[in-house]
């Protein structure tokens, strides 16, 4: 057969297979836009910009839809209720974990994050429970966040009120508080090994975050064999999942399972006791990506928030005046702020939900999936689908925050000066697959920044109405411009 016969025909069928996939495949699946053959409805999302291309279909086909990413259908939630009936009032059947194909080579489906069914939630259940519990007696989470916090203010002192890019350092303290939790000791923040983790932190989530990435993940079989950064990712994941498990090895050979010192010795104890389970959730390699998970999770969420949170500030010097003001008047200058300061500061704590709505951190969520055949608002949608849930439409839905676009922290005040908390506040998203480190998040950004603001002023390179604050990548994170500032001390 003629080569040229025989590559039409191939591509033929292929076109074929995949319109009857789509049609057959469809069931009883919200409506969509027609997916092309192969492809799907890529060239209609704006990688880019996933939200926006989310929020345009949105308008046209409703609240809940479906797209095709090559050949394999997502529904998308958009809008509160959407969202909130599925993960809230279907927790358990929407509480499934779509792969992320870039991911899925390293991570596999183990851990915290992306693990299903009966692992997923003896390994949550036991992360949630150790985090909650940890200290035995000893040093409390809330003490390692406030050593933390004084050493971010020693180092930020050193650069002598010089402009600074604030990426590195405010990594470093959000960092160093899980490593204190996971591996029971904090680093130097010139420690050679911590500058090699932080840096392959930090190239991880700037390609994850990339228009690359969300290529890759569409077209995952093929990319396999292109060059692309996408290599640089596996080789730093598999760098990270070494050195835990070096660390680990070391726990073994000193673990005395009357004194735990840090998660993984937990962790050990937890695989001892359940040695002769069948169950096989504790072992050594969910160890290993449940420690990575909250390794990974915990560094970067919060050292992004951080990021935004100083950007935002430096451009709306009017607001950081108010919560100066509310910490000399609560805190002083003398003592290191505390979590019980937390319910005594509400301006303070009303532009701490304002800059996690308005930064909008994970604009699509994760990727979640069903559990089982689910009928949900008249459309049955099939065991393992993947849903997108659209954080963006919940954070900045018009209706509950006026001006949603304007960072105001009245949206979470009431007409005295209250705090004024909502149903729509979903940063750390919600139902059963909510971020299991939102308590450590939301402490460490309160702790952090009062005991940054009770020490320096910030101050901008160029006016604050000329700052840029629009996100450089908007993937599967939202990431800031980068800036620099100058930290003036008090």
């Amino acid at each position: 057969m003629d080569p040229v016969v025989a590559l039409v025909l191939g591509v033929s069928c292929l076109l074929l297979l995949s319109v009857w996939r789509h049609r057959s495949g469809r069931g009883e699946l919200p409506p969509g836009p027609t997916p092309l053959p192969i492809i799907g409805n890529i060239l209609q999302i704006d990688v880019k910009d996933i939200s926006k291309s989310l929020r345009h279909l949105s308008k046209v086909y409703g609240p809940v839809f479906t797209l095709y990413l090559g050949m394999k259908p997502i529904v998308v939630l958009h809008g509160y209720e959407a969202v909130k009936e599925a993960l809230v009032d279907h927790g358990e059947e929407f509480a499934g974990r779509d792969s992320i194909p870039i991911l899925k080579r390293r991570k596999k489906n183990i851990g915290i994050v992306f693990s299903n069914g009966k692992t997923w939630k003896e390994i949550r259940r036991f992360s949630l429970m150790t985090l909650r519990n940890f200290g035995m007696g000893k040093r409390s989470i809330e003490d390692r966040v406030q050593e933390e916090a004084r050493c971010l203010v020693e180092e930020l002192r050193k650069t002598n009120g010089s402009p600074c890019d604030p990426t590195f350092i405010l990594g470093c303290a959000p960092c160093n508080v899980i490593c204190s939790i996971i591996f029971k000791n904090r680093f130097d923040y010139q420690d050679p090994d911590f500058l090699t983790l932080m840096n392959k932190i930090n190239e991880n989530v700037r390609i994850l975050s990339s228009a690359w990435a969300q290529v890759y993940n569409n077209f995952p079989a093929l990319i396999d064999y292109l060059p692309g950064r996408h290599h640089i990712l596996f080789k730093n994941i598999d760098y990270i999942i070494n050195y835990i498990l070096e660390k680990v090895k070391e726990h073994e050979e000193s673990l005395d399972v009357n004194d735990p010192r840090d998660f993984i010795d937990c962790f050990l104890i937890k695989m001892a006791q359940e040695k002769d389970n069948q169950g096989l959730e504790y072992t050594y390699e969910n160890l290993v990506y449940a420690a990575s998970d909250l390794f990974n999770a915990g560094t970067e969420s919060t050292s992004t928030t951080l990021r935004h949170a100083l950007l935002l500030l430096l451009k709306h010097p009017q607001v950081t005046a108010k919560v100066q003001e509310e910490i000399q008047c609560v805190i002083g200058r003398h003592r290191s702020p505390c979590m019980q300061d937390r319910s005594r500061m509400p301006y303070t704590d009303a532009v701490l939900y304002e800059i996690q709505r308005y930064i909008d951190l994970l604009p699509v969520n994760l990727p979640h999936a069903v559990t089982c055949d689910v009928k949900f608002r008249n459309y049955l949608i099939p065991k393992g689908t993947a849903i997108w849930t659209s954080l963006t439409s919940v954070l900045h839905d018009n209706k509950e925050f006026p001006h949603p676009e304007i960072f105001d922290p009245g949206h979470f005040l009431d007409e005295h000066g209250n705090l004024k908390k909502s149903d729509y506040f979903m940063p750390f998203s919600s139902g059963k697959r909510m971020c299991v480190g939102e308590s450590l998040a939301r402490m460490e950004l309160f702790l952090f920044l009062t005991t940054i603001l009770q020490h320096f002023h910030l101050k901008s390179q160029v006016d604050p109405k000329e700052l840029n604050n629009t996100p450089i990548a908007n993937g599967l994170t939202s990431l800031p411009p980068l800036y620099k500032l100058c930290f003036i001390p008090v």
